[in-house]
């Protein structure tokens, strides 16, 4: 069987999550067959040998290329207007005119919604991705219902699909009172993470809104991951004060910073400085790898020698942010190494490895690979390498979570 045809019995069977996949390439390398039992790779051999006997469902990957499942690390399940007719863009420019035009009306579009937000999460599945970490927003007008929408609609994929959310003031902390009280609800509730938005900027109280929600991920362990846009020298120190909270509440591991351009805006010196102190606090960093002119992406390789560990993500698509946007990580790995430069292929094969196994870590994962023991996450695309699926982008022929089929490129 190709990866575009199966049997309503290999179908129905792949729900248990076992799975034989026959004739692949894990990363490019010599053929093998990979089997997936109760959702985990229990083992990998060179083609013929070894699995013949064994009885399960199979798929045969004609020689493709295999990676792990990709990893979003910096989505808004929650905002799409994906599948709705097409909404013209309007509002004011800026951070604070983006997030007046969203409130005004994201009502009317039934922003959010589970049907919508299902739908943004069966174009990322199709696109490769089987984790998820995600913003959702919490706010006056919503409390927690964003949360309670994507829940509801990640849980129609059985536990293929990972989302991870996390609690997102995305109209602000401390200027909207009662915010930091439905953040620590989410919390309580189960939520794995919460947000901050530019406490410089939109807060205008950076000490105040960081040690608000860094108190609150410390009474709870909870992770915290805040946006921060804010440039240079005022977005670097606002990590300075993180990171003397992460150290005062016990949060190693635990924070991280979405965006953070300041990072590459600050001289060699102090860049090196503020990441060995990152690195040590295990802090990490998320970028969607802005493509516009002249914009500075997040240094790959001085973040790697530093330790702080780096995800890519989509951020919004199709919303009223931004018309723009199709769910694929790796269409922001592409930019991300096209506008950084990158074209050596160990520097290719380390960005699609961020935007799949290395960047496991933002769902809590250490063993996100094609590894024995390894999560059942498989990608199989028609393409000669790492390095050609990263610049050329073909698509996903089958993408298997936990053993289970998600996607298959004909749609059957």
């Amino acid at each position: 069987m190709t990866p575009a045809q199966h049997s309503p019995h290999t179908a129905g069977a792949a729900q248990s999550g076992t799975l034989l996949i026959r004739n692949v390439r894990p990363w490019g390398g010599g053929a093998r067959d990979i089997l997936i039992e109760d959702g985990r790779i229990a083992s990998l051999t060179p083609v013929g040998e070894g699995s013949a006997r064994v009885s399960v469902p199979e798929i045969d990957g004609r020689g493709l290329l295999a990676v792990p499942g990709l990893v979003n690390a910096h989505a808004h399940v929650d905002k799409s207007w994906w599948g709705l007719p097409w909404e013209s863009f309007g509002g004011e420019p800026g951070t604070d005119g983006r997030i007046r035009h969203e409130r005004a009306e994201r009502d009317r579009l039934g922003i959010p919604g589970a049907d919508i937000t299902r739908t943004v999460l069966e174009r990322m599945v199709a696109s490769g991705t089987t984790a998820i970490r995600s913003h959702v927003d919490v706010d006056l007008g919503l409390g927690q219902r964003g949360i309670e929408t994507v829940r509801e609609a990640a849980a129609g994929f059985g536990g293929a699909l990972e989302v991870q959310i996390v609690a997102f003031p995305q109209d602000g902390v401390l200027r909207r009172p009662g915010v930091m009280s439905l953040l620590r609800d989410a919390v309580q509730a189960g939520t794995e993470s919460i947000g901050g938005l530019d406490p410089a900027t939109i807060d205008r109280d950076p000490v105040g809104q960081i040690d608000g929600i860094m108190e609150i991920a410390g009474e709870f362990s909870a992770g915290v991951d805040v946006h921060l846009h804010d440039p240079a020298d005022l977005g670097v120190f606002q990590i300075e004060l993180m990171c003397e909270r992460v150290e005062r509440h016990g949060l190693q591991g635990l924070v991280n910073i979405a965006h953070g351009f300041a990072v590459a805006q600050v001289d060699a010196a102090r860049r090196r400085d503020l990441l060995a102190r990152m690195g040590e606090l295990g802090m990490s960093m998320t970028t969607v790898a802005p493509p516009r002119l002249g914009a500075q992406q997040l240094p790959m390789r001085e973040l790697e020698k530093a330790g702080v560990r780096l995800g890519l993500g989509t951020d919004g698509i199709r919303d009223l942010w931004s018309p723009y946007g199709t769910g694929d990580v790796m269409g922001i790995a592409w930019q991300f190494a096209r506008a950084g430069g990158w074209v050596r292929d160990e520097d290719l094969t380390q960005v699609v490895r961020l935007a799949s196994s290395d960047g496991a870590w933002a769902v809590g994962r250490d063993d996100h690979d094609l590894v024995v023991g390894g999560r059942g996450d498989v990608v199989l695309v028609d393409a000669e390498n790492p390095m050609d699926l990263l610049v050329r982008g073909p698509q996903r022929e089958l993408v298997v979570g936990a053993g289970r089929i998600l996607h298959q490129r004909d749609g059957r």
